[in-house]
């Protein structure tokens, strides 16, 4: 393995092209998805009526917190609250 210093690293690194503003943004807005999903299921978990309601449309229910359903994101939700798809 070979061994480079902090600066070489730094070089390397400084030499990569941007990334895609849309990767920047994705990872912007990840963690607030991530919190908005915890505190649906977390909601679900609490309230048979939550639960019947996030499920009957995942996609809304992401919308209506704030976060755009995109598709990895309902996978997401699906998965966590432990239904499979449809």
């Amino acid at each position: 393995m070979t061994h480079i210093t902090e600066e070489e690293l730094a070089e390397l690194i400084a030499a990569l092209p941007a990334a895609p503003p849309a990767w920047v943004e994705a990872a912007v807005q990840l963690p607030r998805a991530r919190a908005t999903i915890e505190q649906l299921v977390a909601e679900a978990m609490a309230d048979q009526d939550r639960r019947k309601a996030v499920l009957s449309d995942l996609e809304a229910a992401l919308s209506g917190a704030g976060v755009q359903p995109r598709p990895h994101l309902v996978e997401d939700l699906r998965a966590r609250l432990g239904v499979s798809a449809q």
